[in-house]
């Protein structure tokens, strides 16, 4: 992270930071959302689908794959992308727990 200096923060503070700027762009929740409505691997069609270059397409698929949200198999010549459900189960905890802290009813907004 460098600048950020992440090592002030906890490995959950960091990890959720990370999913979330990977969830950030708009072209990768439309790659999530087609392999989640396919319910299967995806051998291409995200140029289709999506509607951006190929090249753009291969970038943000690289770095859903590094943050471990899909998973892929090389078939031949072409890699089949999928949900890796048991990081997306994780990343459903994280963001639940943290999605349900609230602060105090008593606490006067400033």
């Amino acid at each position: 992270m460098g600048i950020t200096k992440s090592e002030k923060f906890t490995d959950q503070q960091n990890k959720m930071a990370s999913l979330a700027k990977a969830l950030g762009h708009p072209a990768r929740i439309a790659i999530l959302e087609h392999l989640f409505s396919i319910n299967s691997c995806a051998c291409g069609g995200f140029v289709e689908e999506i509607g951006l270059a190929q090249p753009t397409i291969s970038q943000h698929l690289k770095e859903l794959k590094n943050l471990g949200l899909i998973k892929g198999t090389i078939e031949g010549t072409s890699v089949c992308y999928c949900i890796d459900q048991e990081n997306w189960d994780t990343l459903e905890q994280l963001f639940t727990l943290f999605l349900s802290k609230k602060g105090s009813k008593d606490q006067r907004c400033c």
